[in-house]
């Protein structure tokens, strides 16, 4: 779809890519992709396996440099910032949710102490009333926690580094339902509460449909959709149409 007829997301804009390509030994991984992610709302990325999802979501975080173009986050190339301030502005929340080891309280620790700052009672008191988890897990060896529980550390984690935008790669893929709806309702609250900006890769195009605002759609490396969920369920584009089937009620 042109640039042209695409939507334009309401402003202001959080993150903005113009002509963004990113290619591995000889490989195009990202191809000339130019779009926005409106602040402070909730943006679905979705789209087939192998489709880029996951390398954008580290080019908006600044873990990889793209091949060409230009991405800005409150309207300043990332090359303005420091690593550092990139990805404490830009968090970014994986499925695995790694916990290094140690207890939860060592691993909430983990931001601030690579900023040389210890983690007060305070905050950990706060941040794990944040994500809703009890008190009693700080003292809990962090690798023993349930996948729902170790998702909300990682979460609680970058919080911690007070990010406002919040990057999500299939976080709740292999969850239970309950935890599933736990995690959603907490990054939903986040949102809300917080005016965090939200990019969260899913391919549950009903949890799509409950949590996004806006919505991407990438196939093989492009962006080949972007709008509001009217917009993407009457596209004339012959692989959003495949994808999605109307499924964004």
């Amino acid at each position: 779809m042109s640039q042209e007829k695409r939507s334009i997301p309401p402003s202001p804009i959080a993150l903005e890519l113009n002509h963004v390509s990113y290619g591995v030994n000889h490989t195009d991984i990202i191809k000339d992709v130019s779009g926005q992610f409106p602040a402070g709302k909730i943006t679905a990325l979705i789209g087939p396996s192998g489709a880029g999802k996951t390398t954008l979501l580290k080019l908006c975080n600044g873990l990889i440099s793209p091949t060409e173009g230009k991405i800005y986050i409150d309207g300043k190339r990332i090359e303005e910032k420091s690593p550092v301030s990139v990805r404490r502005h830009v968090g970014i929340v994986l499925q695995s949710s790694p916990m290094v080891q140690g207890t939860v309280r060592d691993n909430l620790a983990l931001p601030l102490q690579l900023r040389g700052q210890i983690l007060s009672d305070e905050q950990a008191k706060a941040t794990m009333e944040q994500v809703g988890l009890p008190l009693s897990l700080l003292a809990r060896d962090a690798r023993e926690l349930s996948g729902g529980q170790k998702q909300k550390v990682s979460i609680a984690r970058t919080l911690l580094n007070q990010s406002k935008i919040l990057l999500l790669d299939e976080i709740t893929a292999s969850l239970d339902p309950a935890s599933l709806q736990e995690i959603e309702e907490l990054i939903v609250k986040l949102n809300d509460t917080g005016k965090i900006t939200i990019v969260w890769i899913t391919h549950n195009l009903e949890q799509a449909s409950r949590i996004g605002e806006y919505y991407w759609v990438m196939v093989d490396g492009e962006l080949r959709e972007a709008g509001t969920k009217e917009e993407i369920n009457a596209s004339e584009d012959v692989h959003v149409k495949r994808f999605v089937k109307g499924a964004l009620s």
